[in-house]
């Protein structure tokens, strides 16, 4: 199976047990509607950057103020199986229009081009080679990004993956090899450090896929399993002038009594999570939203702040809107407002051969 195949039969239970107090069972909600597709053949993101079939999109905001959007496998072909396809990942494209413009989403530049021309990556990848310090890879996915405007420096966090087909409890499962951070100092080139954070040979470390949000001085990492497998989900937080700095990493734990900061991580949830994506917005909400890969609907939850209880779960996506459906990452200038959260969605569907039909992304509104 590989990433981003349909994820099994649909459980008719929900993920994200919780493991914080005063979280209650996951509830249906109105769904998100439909605003436009981003990406694909048919789109100027391909006659201008040759960014055809691709898939997550996640947005974040950059020191300028102006959002970029990471997107993993990329193709200057509709879908990744055709021949001479260019792959590359990560690429960035990037845009100033609101997401609750009438026309949604416009990009207007990619990262390392100017004007119209060839998204090339935004760092090295190895592409079933050598990565860094002589690991081999298959590729390389983006997880998120975040900006700091005091220094003008972008850090992308990404998995190095090891493989799509791992054996798991649930079957095949993708398997990253480590979490890592890259830097950028221009906006354009990103340099991965060497700092890694190592999955275990089970697979089943809870740190490597990153979702990241600042609030004052520190920065809140949120991280899962890879390959969208049961797990819980873990929080960390660390000064944003320390994140190369592993042991200035502190868990939010549980002691058996209470909750408290300098711990080892106690989970704050549990369940089946794909890509995590938290954003704190303008009026301080915390906003979260995953796809629960027991029911195939990508949900939200909200909460007072990253280490506050998170509420129910509120469908934004679901299965049957978006066959095959990943991703359900939060732009940051989503609003609590009616029809104020902005989703971008991928989807990858095949035929019953297994030829791709679709491999792109789709910009949603919904509400919190």
């Amino acid at each position: 199976m590989k990433r981003r195949t349909f994820l099994g039969s649909i459980a008719a239970a929900g993920v994200g047990t919780a493991v914080a107090p005063g979280l209650i069972a996951p509830a249906t909600a109105q769904a998100a509607t439909w605003k436009k597709r981003v990406t694909g053949a048919d789109l100027d993101t391909n006659s201008r950057w040759q960014v055809a079939g691709t898939d997550l999109g996640i947005p974040y905001v950059l020191e300028n103020g102006s959002i970029g959007y990471l997107f993993g496998d990329t193709f200057n072909t509709p879908w990744p199986e055709q021949a001479n396809n260019d792959w590359r990942s990560p690429v960035m494209l990037r845009s100033a229009v609101h997401p609750g413009a009438a026309g949604g989403i416009v990009f207007d530049s990619a990262a390392k081009v100017a004007g119209n021309g060839r998204a090339p990556e935004i760092m090295r990848n190895g592409h079933n080679g050598i990565g860094i310090d002589g690991l081999w890879e298959v590729t390389v996915i983006p997880n998120d990004g975040i900006s700091f405007p005091e220094t003008g420096r972008q850090l992308v966090s990404y998995m190095s993956i090891e493989n799509w087909n791992s054996a798991g409890p649930n079957g095949p499962q993708w398997k990253s090899r480590y979490a890592g951070l890259a830097y950028s100092d221009n906006g354009n080139d990103f340099v991965r450090t060497n700092l890694k954070w190592f999955n275990s040979g089970d697979n089943l470390d809870p740190f490597q896929m990153w979702t990241m949000q600042r609030d004052g001085d520190y920065v809140y990492v949120f991280s899962v399993r890879s390959g969208r497998q049961d797990g819980p989900m873990m929080l960390r937080r660390v000064p944003w002038e320390q994140l190369f700095t592993p042991a200035a990493y502190e868990g939010w734990g549980w002691n058996g009594s209470n909750w408290g900061w300098g711990r080892p991580c106690s989970p704050i949830l549990n369940g089946r999570f794909g890509e995590p994506s938290v954003r704190r917005l303008e009026d301080g909400t915390w906003a979260m939203a995953y796809l629960n890969c027991a029911t195939g609907n990508i949900v939200t939850r909200t909460a007072a702040g990253p280490d506050q209880a998170w509420t129910n779960e509120k469908v934004q996506v679901t299965f049957a809107q978006e066959p095959a459906l990943y991703g359900g990452f939060i732009h940051p200038w989503s609003t609590k407002a009616a029809n104020g959260l902005h989703l971008m969605v991928s989807k990858w569907t095949r035929d019953p051969a297994g030829h791709s039909t679709a491999y792109h992304v789709s910009q949603y509104a919904g509400s919190l």
